[in-house]
Formats: structure tokens, C-alpha cells, sequence
């Protein structure tokens, strides 16, 4: 049974409140730029168990009828056609993504606002698209020596140049679809024209991580570095705050850098800053919904492990540098933890080393691991998925779910028909089948009901897996590592 360590019921109803006191504290209205992954937090949900994917989503359902979302994106990232590193699509259609998925729980998107535009054919096509299936469209353009010349950033030719953005709610949520989108200029060109218009407005940041609160070498803010070590981000004690203050409070280098930046700009607009710290502008209130600080510890532990893997394995495949590695291992080292700490490691490691051919392993929910080998029929993955079935299904180790026979005109199919080489079934291929044979078959059915139970179980792979299984573990919730090599020594990997 996976232990709990943090109250999602106290997360929304504490988050929600504050937000809401900032908005009257603001006595206007708040542009609140919100960083991370609103619907699908899983990093969050991996680090403090018992955080629900979508627990921001939550908190804004609870203010749907004061919120609007802005959703921002660079145009340059439109001309470079800028894919997200989880979904493999691009950021232009993840905001089409984004668009839906919000009018679809009932939330309402206010417009699309293209950020440091200057004509990009791309991002000049995309606003002629969104425009014609009736989405608003503003443009923010591209400002010579920002953020560092003030004077000319705060002025007519600056952010007075951009296009404002008509806003009907109290709550302003400027959201984008990945990292460099320009969020908190949509924001701060927001404050500037609202100022000239006499409008009450004022500025937050919703992150989740680094948590403010908690120690700044707390494994849960070490894993957020773990997660970012792409970015070279780091954690810091807030040295604002502390002067101002005398309270330790923890947040990240690029936020802390470009303090000074924000606060001439918030003093050349409004008179005076309301900010002392970086910390002040944030709402986040994850550090007081830590129920179980051991527990949340030991997750942040094992996340940490799954991101050194997840490197070494983007450095095999040539997308990753070696100093991410490196990074990764110092954290390691400072929290005197190691690969060992992962038993599904040398489990799968003993299976591939006895038969001489990629093993994987799972951790099933009440902590026993079982196998899968590599055979004609199966892959290691398709086979490590039937076994773990039959476990969690009380299902007798010995008995065939799929019937050879039913494997092998499939792979007749694969090879002669569909130009494959791999006669072997993958694990979607699998799942299909045994669908069909629990049409006849009580067993097979049994063993397909036990697919729910597979979410947050651990999973190991010997080599790189296809990316056909890479989806299928995700799609049933497990989290994958696998060893930096491949099955075959090609150049080639599909």
C-alpha cells in the first residue's frame, strides 16, 4: 500500500484562499502567472504522495467564476516549431491542447496572446488560424535590451507598444504551453497598460517547487533541482527575504536574479514596489499540506534516481549533456543515496544477466517484484506485463493468457505484412490480444481487470525500450528507468 504524505483536501482549500486574499488585498484585479503543469502534475504527484495530478485544476474550479485564463507562447517557438519533452507535440498545438481541455471542465479561456513577435511567418499563420475558429489573439513584441533597460521597457516604445489584453475577471491565470513563453511579460505589459487606465491590478507567481517553506536541502526541493538539472536551475536561500525579514525562505536562481529587475520595474510603473523578496510574490502553500515528512523524503529519494536514469539514457541518445549527469550525481551524493536503493535494479539485472537477452522488472503495490525474459513470442515488457497480471489476478504462473496460437498469427502479420523485423509482440499488441481472448476466457479477463492496480508501480528495463512500450508504461502509470544501452549495437533505434 503506497503511504501517504500530503493532505490534497487542505492543499486547495489553504491555496484557494490565498490566492483569493491576495486578490483583496490587490483590491483589483490579480495577473498571476502560473508556472508548472496545471492538468497533468506528475512530478508533484511523485514527490509528495498524495497530491493529485490535477490539484491546480481543482483550485481553479473553485474559482471558475472569477478566473480567465491567458495562455502565452513565444512566436519564435512557433517558427521553430518547439516541441514539450513529455508529449513530443508542438507548443502551438499544445495550446490548441490547452484551449480544449479548459473549455471542456469549464473553465474559461479569455485569449492567446503571440509573445515577442516580430512577423514570424509561422506565428503570423497560427494567429490567421486561431482567429478564424474565434479564439482572441494579441501580440506582445520583441523589446530591444529587456529586461535590462528599464527606462525603455517601461515607456510608449515598450511594453506600451504591445497590445493590451481585454480581461473580464478578477483573476487573470497566464499559463503557456512549456518554459520560455513569456508569461511574466504578458503580466508585466498588463500592469503597465492597466496602470495607465486606473485599474487596480497586481502581480503573483504560482510555482510549486521549490517549496518556500521547507529546508532549502529538503529532498523534495533536491528533486525539483534533479528535474530541472536540463535548465541548470538551482535552489537558493532567498537573500531578499532574509534581509528583509530575518526569515530563511528558499526559492530558485532565476527568480532571485531577476528580482532587482522587477522590483525597478513594479517601483517605475507603480510609484513604489509591493514586493521586498521573491518569496512575497509567491502564493504557493504545498509546505504546510506535509503530513508525513519521512515519507515524502523517501519518494523524492527514488524521483531522484529516476531522473539520473532518465539522463544517462538522453545522453545515449545524444539529446542530453554529460554535466546533467554530473549534476544529477552530486544531488545524489549530498543525500548519500545510490541506484541500490532501487530493487527492481538488480532483480531485472539477474534475469538479464542468467538468460543473456533485456529482462524488466515491476514492483507490484504490496512490494513483490516480479520478471519478464525475452522469448520468440514476447519482449521482455510484454512479458513482465502478463506476469504481473497473473500475480495481481491470483492467476496460476503456468497458465497461457494468450494462446501461442493466437501470438503467432499475429506475428505472421507483423513481419510478412507490416514490414516489421521484430516478430516479438509489444506491449499494446499484447493488451489487444488478451482483450480478445477475455471475450472466451475468465482468466484472461481477470488478468485485464488488474490494469488499474499497476498505477505508481516501479518498473526497470535492462535497455532503452521502444517508444511504443515507453507509452504503454506511462499510459498505465508506472515509472520506467531503464539502462543507457540499447538491445542492439545499430545506429538506427525506432
Amino acid at each position: 500500500m503506497k503511504k501517504i504524505g500530503f493532505d490534497n483536501d487542505k492543499y486547495i482549500k489553504l491555496q484557494t484562499q490565498n490566492i483569493r486574499d491576495r486578490i483583496a488585498t490587490i483590491g483589483g484585479k490579480l495577473y498571476m502567472e502560473f508556472g508548472g503543469k496545471l492538468f497533468d502534475d506528475y512530478h508533484a504527484a511523485r514527490v509528495l504522495p498524495g497530491f493529485c495530478p490535477d490539484s491546480k485544476l481543482r483550485m481553479l474550479l473553485e474559482m471558475k467564476n472569477e478566473a480567465e485564463i491567458v495562455i502565452s507562447i513565444a512566436a519564435n517557438a512557433i517558427e521553430q516549431s518547439k516541441r514539450r519533452g513529455d508529449s513530443g507535440i508542438t507548443y502551438d498545438q499544445e495550446v490548441m491542447r490547452l484551449i480544449d481541455a479548459f473549455h471542456e471542465i469549464g473553465l474559461y479561456v479569455g485569449s492567446v496572446v503571440i509573445t515577442m513577435y516580430s512577423a514570424q511567418p509561422a506565428a503570423a499563420a497560427f494567429e490567421k488560424k486561431l482567429k478564424a475558429l474565434g479564439i482572441k489573439v494579441y501580440r506582445h513584441y520583441t523589446i530591444s535590451d529587456y529586461p535590462s533597460n528599464i527606462a525603455h521597457i517601461i515607456s510608449e516604445d515598450g511594453f506600451g507598444k504591445n497590445d493590451y489584453i481585454e480581461t473580464e475577471r478578477s483573476l487573470v491565470v497566464v499559463t503557456a504551453p512549456g518554459p520560455g513563453s513569456g508569461k511574466m511579460e504578458t503580466c508585466l505589459s498588463q500592469l503597465y497598460h492597466d496602470h495607465k487606465r486606473g485599474i487596480n491590478a497586481g502581480y503573483a507567481k504560482f510555482e510549486t517547487f521549490p517549496i518556500w517553506n521547507i529546508p532549502l536541502k529538503h529532498p523534495v526541493n533536491l528533486a525539483y533541482e534533479a528535474a530541472t538539472a536540463d535548465l541548470n536551475d538551482v535552489n537558493m536561500i532567498d537573500p531578499y527575504h532574509l534581509a528583509a525579514y530575518g526569515e530563511t525562505t528558499v526559492n530558485y536562481n532565476r527568480d532571485i536574479e531577476i528580482f532587482p529587475v522587477l522590483q525597478a520595474m513594479f517601483t517605475r510603473i507603480f510609484g513604489k514596489s509591493p514586493y521586498q523578496s521573491p518569496t512575497d510574490m509567491g502564493v504557493n502553500m504545498a509546505g504546510f499540506c506535509i503530513t508525513d515528512d519521512e515519507t515524502v523524503c523517501e519518494a523524492s529519494k527514488q524521483e531522484i534516481i529516476r531522473r539520473y536514469y532518465n539522463a544517462l539514457c538522453n545522453v545515449r541518445r545524444g539529446i542530453s549533456e554529460p554535466s546533467e549527469v554530473m549534476k544529477l550525481e552530486l544531488i545524489m551524493n549530498s543525500l548519500e543515496i545510490s541506484t541500490d536503493m532501487r530493487p527492481i535494479v538488480a532483480k531485472a539485472d539477474a534475469v538479464a544477466e542468467r538468460t543473456e537477452a533485456p529482462a524488466v522488472a515491476i514492483e507490484l503495490p504490496n512490494g513483490k517484484i516480479v520478471t519478464g525474459k525475452t522469448s520468440k513470442l514476447l519482449g521482455a515488457s510484454s512479458a513482465v506485463l502478463l506476469n504481473a497480471l497473473k500475480e495481481l489476478g491470483e492467476i496460476d504462473d503456468g497458465y497461457d493468457l494468450i494462446s501461442p496460437s493466437i501470438i503467432e498469427p499475429i506475428q505472421k502479420l507483423k513481419v510478412n505484412h507490416m514490414g516489421n523485423h521484430n516478430p516479438r509482440l509489444h506491449m499494446d499488441e499484447v493488451l489487444i490480444a488478451l482483450s480478445i481472448c477475455a471475450l472466451t476466457d475468465e482468466r484472461a479477463k481477470t488478468a485485464l481487470d488488474q490494469l488499474a492496480k499497476l498505477g505508481d508501480c516501479e518498473a526497470h528495463s535492462t535497455v532503452i525500450l521502444s517508444s511504443v512500450d515507453v507509452n504503454v508504461f506511462k499510459k498505465l502509470g508506472m515509472n520506467l528507468t531503464c539502462e543507457p544501452k540499447y538491445q542492439t549495437k545499430k545506429l538506427y533505434h525506432r
